[in-house]
């Protein structure tokens, strides 16, 4: 690789034909750097985790290689034996025209450490990408490239463009989908210059402080909380050079783009790249391991997908989200449900239930058992009537019979649940006891075991598998009889954390507790007499007022925006099979957000309902019939937890019009089955369907078409009232 002196300085080129020269390099950070994935990552780097049964470093590296990346330089310091051993005895070794090079540290214990290292050896010639190896995508890098180059040849001040994406965080949680905190960006609209970014801000407060200069010198400046920081940076190489000078950057957001921001002397700029239809997510803690898994599952990140990256003759694809390793054994007793990954030489036993679950190679997995919604890695052995719900089961694990895992729980490599023990909800349980000192990620964003806080034995970087056996047998108290392994309790200040973080849904009590703590009645976000709109377009006062049909505009397009995240919060429900009752929080709290009323609900949540019904496979009407039945039978109580009255009955109905005549023209000759099946369901009552089609009577023909359709249920309607009278 070339490695230079310590201390020698990089040649920086400002030709750009000389830098379109050289091959595109990249730049990928092996180590977790987090304390988020312990007690795990103390024994193996998170790379290394699998992630539909293949390591994560495979899908960024199955990336960079797709995207036109021609040299990779890993780099990796806790557990750099496990990462170079791998990728020395993997296919990336000798993959024609991508070299895969790694550079080993074992003191760097920040993101800014490993930078500055790479700068030294003097290996980048170019801009390059900078990513982690827990990150997936499948985004083309051609247009990013393009503005990042174009940008450069006019501004050499710009030297980085970040990739973000649209993501809307929970207004419950004020999270992502990913388990990430709300993010704040303030990006010019025109140039898409990164103005400000906060991810920690005062939710208390319910406002951000923005510098007024920031506002003079930027009229147009949009301030988001609707975008995802995708990880995925292209840099110049004076990105290199700038944590070179500054030994205080350690983290890559809060320090050097945060510091790059606010350095007015430089003047270095940082520029947002938008993606929309691609995929790409890092997975920073387990809540964003389960959704990038699902993700995965139901094929958001292809090509990056298990039966592609493993070969379709070693995995196929089935029916429902089913991916099968071709040697598996199957009892025929047994219930496999949808979006189900089982890997190779695993077997299942007699009446075993299994949904939305991943289930690694090699394991035994014995009668009776139930698994829902976990991730149960290789040549695990779970005994006769065990019960695992949303948790995560390390390599060599053993379940003795009866045991049960709660939803959150973790079990680390090779521990040992007793019989009939229940491990406790959001448990951390491993062989190694529990640091006596708790890093933060405030502190150092990379804090892993080579952070020197963890007491641990002195074969850290390697595979210390081998080397614990004297080191950590718990009591058998802790894990019932037979059990091996400590529960590690929760820190001071944790308990959140346990169950924002967790694979597990975040449960019920919890969001109605969050609600009962909002203040319904803050709409907008105040700063220095500026609201936010709904938009994100900073206003002042005197601009907030605006004519009646600016008003009326502005009111659709947040019903748009609203509509499409009831839509958005559904899809996710039915795709990670979230309980009814989750999802009515959600949606009251996108209600109370964008200042809905409940029937707005229950319109987005039938449309919602019926575009699924026909976007699923159909060829004709009556498999189309069948598809809403299906949709609306499932999900029947969702809609009618908001309809309350009949008003918001007749709503529906027209709402139903509306779509018939606009939206899904397909539904338009199965009006009245549907709407008859409205009734039999106890969504609609008589005297709704009835009332509307009153109203109707004095309307233009055209607005009579639905009426005339179901003119027979109507009349049939009618004739039972009539006997009831």
């Amino acid at each position: 690789m070339g490695a230079q002196k310590k201390g020698a300085t990089a040649r920086v080129s400002e030709d750009p034909e000389e830098l379109a020269r050289h091959p595109l390099q990249a730049i990928l950070l092996a180590d977790s750097f987090t304390t988020k994935f312990r007690p795990i990552t103390l024994e193996r780097p998170k790379v290394l985790l699998p992630l539909a049964n293949i390591p994560m470093i495979d899908y960024t590296l199955a990336w960079l290689e797709s995207a036109g990346v021609e040299e990779v330089f890993v780099f990796c310091c806790a557990h750099s034996k496990q990462v170079i051993d791998y990728l020395e005895s993997s296919d990336w070794s000798s993959q024609p025209n991508f070299l895969v090079a790694t550079i080993e540290s074992h003191n760097s214990i920040s993101a800014g450490d490993a930078l500055r290292l790479i700068y030294e050896r003097h290996v980048i010639h170019g801009d390059f990408v900078l990513i982690s190896g827990d990150t997936v995508s499948n985004m083309s890098l051609t247009q990013a490239l393009q503005e990042h180059k174009e940008r450069r040849k006019k501004d050499a001040n710009a030297i980085m463009t970040m990739v973000v994406k649209q993501s809307k965080p929970s207004p419950i949680t004020q999270q992502s989908r990913l388990g990430t905190d709300e993010l704040f960006m303030a990006i010019n609209p025109d140039t898409k210059q990164l103005l400000c970014y906060e991810d920690k801000a005062e939710y208390s407060k319910g406002f951000i402080s923005l510098d007024k200069t920031l506002i003079a010198d930027n009229p147009s400046t949009v301030l988001h909380n609707d975008k995802q920081d995708c990880y995925i940076d292209i840099c110049s190489e004076e990105v290199l050079s700038l944590f070179t000078d500054n030994f205080d950057y350690q983290h890559l957001r809060r320090h050097f783009v945060k510091g790059l921001l606010v350095d007015d002397i430089m003047g270095y700029k940082i520029f947002t790249h938008e993606i929309h239809s691609s995929y790409a997510a890092r997975i920073d803690n387990f809540r964003s391991y389960d959704t990038i898994s699902k993700d995965i599952i139901q094929r958001w990140t292809y090509p990056f997908v298990p039966d592609v990256l493993c070969g379709n003759s070693a995995i196929r694809v089935e029916r429902r989200g089913t991916y099968r390793a071709s040697e598996i054994t199957l009892s025929r007793s047994a219930q496999i449900g949808p979006f189900i990954v089982i890997g190779q030489g695993t077997e299942i036993g007699n009446d075993t239930k299994i949904s939305h679950s991943v289930i690694g190679e090699g394991c035994t997995i014995g009668s009776n058992v139930t698994i829902e919604g976990s991730y149960i890695w290789n040549n695990v052995t779970i005994e006769d009537g065990c019960e695992l719900r949303h948790a995560i089961v390390c390599d060599g694990v053993t379940m003795k019979s009866g045991a049960v895992l709660e939803p959150g729980v973790v079990l680390s490599f090779k521990v040992v649940v007793g019989q009939q023990f229940v491990v406790p909800a959001y448990s951390m349980v491993s062989l190694l006891q529990q640091p006596t000192q708790q890093d933060s990620d405030e502190e150092l964003e990379y804090a892993d075991s080579s952070s020197g806080n963890v007491e641990l034995p002195s074969k850290l970087n390697g595979d210390i598998t081998s080397d614990l056996s004297e080191t950590r047998h718990g009591p058998t108290s802790e894990l019932g009889t037979g059990g091996v392994g400590y529960i590690w309790s929760i820190f001071e200040g944790g308990h959140d954390e346990e169950w924002r973080h967790s694979v597990a849904p975040i449960p019920t009590d919890k969001l109605a507790k969050i609600m009962l703590d909002k203040d319904e009645d803050e709409e907008l976000l105040t700063q220095d007499g500026n609201v936010l709109s709904p938009s994100g377009e900073l206003k002042s006062d005197s601009d907030a007022n605006d004519s009646e049909d600016g008003d009326n505009e502005g009111s659709r397009d947040d019903y748009v925006s609203f509509e499409k995240e009831v839509e958005a919060t559904f899809l996710r429900a039915v795709h990670e099979n979230v309980k009814v009752d989750h999802v009515i929080l959600e949606v009251n709290a996108l209600r109370l957000s964008y200042n809905m009323a409940s029937v707005d609900c229950a319109g987005a949540i039938f449309y919602s309902m019926m575009k699924l019904a026909v976007e699923s496979p159909h060829s004709s009407s009556s498999e189309l019939h069948r598809n809403a039945a299906d949709v609306i039978t499932t999900w029947q109580n969702l809609l009618k937890s908001f309809l309350h009255d009949i008003d918001e009955e007749i709503e529906v109905i027209l709402k139903f019009e509306e779509i018939c005549l606009e939206s899904a023209k397909e539904f338009s000759p199965l009006f009245a089955q549907i709407l008859h099946l409205l009734y039999d369901k106890d969504i609609l009552e008589e005297d709704a369907i009835l009332r509307w089609a009153d109203e109707k009577e004095g309307a233009d023909e055209s607005d009579k078409v639905f009426v005339q359709r179901a003119e027979k249920f109507l009349q049939w309607l009618r004739e039972a009232e009539e006997e009831e009278d």
